[in-house]
């Protein structure tokens, strides 16, 4: 009796630990039809069924596969990833090595990258890591070179509060010698006055 309310419990906690059919893909034992979808690089899943053979991601808005997508499947046999928008810069070293891992590359001839111009309609397969580096080395350039003007603009603004706080302070300072020195002037005045005030009597 035990032994069957484990089986059962075991058989419902396993959708939960074996992946469903993605959205909005269509699924059968071992193929995930996810062709023509509008996929982007946010909306692909997560993850696949570990028993999926055939996985088509063609004809959608991929520009680059993430990191370790494809690891795990060790069923897998290929996928079809034509007619994507692929940005080969420095998200597309991924991809790049698992189709270079694949035994049957021709099967990827069609991947090809739509950007940068300088890479455009090259096979991803047959990129060096170099022309890729290259892109990365000038998106980190452009990095590097945002961040300097930011410090820059920061620097300089720095250097305006500096300069508000050093007027400020000789404005305050020069204020409080006045201040001071209409204080003892009125001292000076008041001091005489208070002594005559308090012999009204004296006289000459």
């Amino acid at each position: 009796m035990n032994s069957g309310i484990l089986f059962f419990s075991l058989v419902g906690f396993l959708p939960l630990v074996v992946p469903i059919c993605p959205v909005p893909c269509r699924c059968t034992t071992n193929i995930t039809d996810c062709m023509s979808k509008g996929l982007t690089v946010e909306k692909l899943p997560v993850a696949f069924h570990p028993s999926a053979e055939m996985i088509h991601l063609g004809y959608n808005r991929l520009t680059s596969i993430p990191n370790g997508l494809f690891d795990n499947l060790r069923s897998l046999q290929v996928v079809y990833l034509q007619g994507n928008p692929w940005e080969c810069n420095c998200d597309i070293l991924y991809l790049r090595s698992w189709i270079q891992w694949q035994q049957n590359r021709t099967l990827y001839r069609d991947v090809r990258c739509t950007s940068p111009a300088h890479l455009q309609d090259r096979v991803i397969a047959y990129l060096t890591e170099d022309e890729i580096i290259s892109t990365c080395q000038h998106w980190y350039c452009s990095l590097a070179l945002l961040s300097q003007l930011c410090l820059f603009i920061l620097l300089f603004l720095q250097g305006i509060l500096v300069i508000l706080i050093i007027v400020y302070l000789q404005k305050f300072r020069r204020m409080t010698a006045e201040a001071r020195s209409t204080s003892q002037d009125l001292h000076k005045h008041v001091d005489p006055w208070m002594s005559s005030s308090r012999n009204p009597y004296n006289s000459d």
